[in-house]
């Protein structure tokens, strides 16, 4: 029997991929609980057309601004709801492949497991460019990575969210992070997705400023470009509604020249400080 599995999101002026990511995941939900906290450029016009065509799986929400703190808040009362096997963090900047999700699933399903380790694309600049590992800062297991737990059992004894969002973790009912229970019931998978948080993810830069924590997270690196002909996720493929930005535009001249003149104090930064969290 198939296990039942929640996806959960929170979105603020996340015009530009919040489309392309609902879309890449949905069919493999059995529900979506989508909040918005304020939004305004198109998000809600996006999600209302996301409503319309999958209106039997979405649970939409306004709960107004929020700070830090609030955010946090807002994640535990969403998870209290969820009444599931299993719950898929989603954020408006992620978009899977179908294989990544679907590979998630059917470990769900066939396995006894409290979360899943997924890896994931960093990208900068533009979506044609990601960091390179070197500048990951998160490790899970003793691997250092850009790496991320985006599925969780929901029957994790007194499962609950702590800390303000930026440092926000994931704890059981002893105060334990989730990726530092038993390794035995945590799995790596190959299951990767592409995150697009360091980036521009509204309509403009000053959209994105509305958000709180967001002045912090651009960022100006010259990353790695994907190979010719590389695949992304399938939904950036199919024919999406005007009310969608365009993702495949290329960063500017002005964006590289930073990028370079940057670069030398990133990697003393880098060298010199290990952060978690924003």
């Amino acid at each position: 029997m198939s296990k039942l599995i929640w996806g959960h999101t929170i979105v603020k002026n996340e015009e530009r991929f919040l489309w392309f990511a609902v879309t890449s995941v949905i069919d493999y939900l059995d529900k979506l609980l989508l909040w918005d906290t304020g939004s305004t450029d198109k998000t809600i016009e996006i999600i209302e057309l996301l409503k319309k065509t999958y209106p039997n799986k979405i649970e939409f929400k306004e709960i107004g601004s929020v700070n830090p703190e609030q955010f946090t808040k807002a994640r535990q009362e969403m998870l209290e709801k969820t009444d599931s096997d299993w719950f898929v963090i989603l954020d408006g900047d992620e978009v899977w492949w179908q294989d990544s999700i679907k590979k998630v699933v059917k470990i769900i399903n066939e396995e006894n497991l409290e979360s899943i380790v997924s890896p994931y694309y960093n990208i900068v600049g533009d979506i044609y460019h990601y960091q390179d590992k070197h500048a990951a800062n998160y490790t899970i297991d003793g691997v250092t990575d850009f790496i991320n737990i985006r599925a969780v059992n929901r029957k994790i004894p007194g499962l609950h969210f702590e800390k303000p969002h930026g440092q926000q973790g994931l704890y059981d009912g002893s105060g334990i992070l989730i990726q530092n229970r038993p390794k035995k019931y945590r799995k790596f998978v190959d299951a990767p997705y592409i995150h697009f948080t360091n980036i521009v993810r509204s309509k403009t830069r000053k959209h994105d400023l509305k958000v709180p924590k967001r002045d912090i997270k651009l960022k100006h690196d010259l990353g790695k470009s994907f190979p010719r002909g590389f695949k992304y996720p399938e939904v950036f493929y199919l024919n999406k509604p005007d009310e969608v930005p365009d993702v495949w535009k290329r960063r500017s001249v002005n964006y590289i020249v930073r990028s370079l003149l940057l670069l030398p104090f990133k990697a003393v930064r880098r060298r010199l400080i290990k952060k978690v969290g924003y």
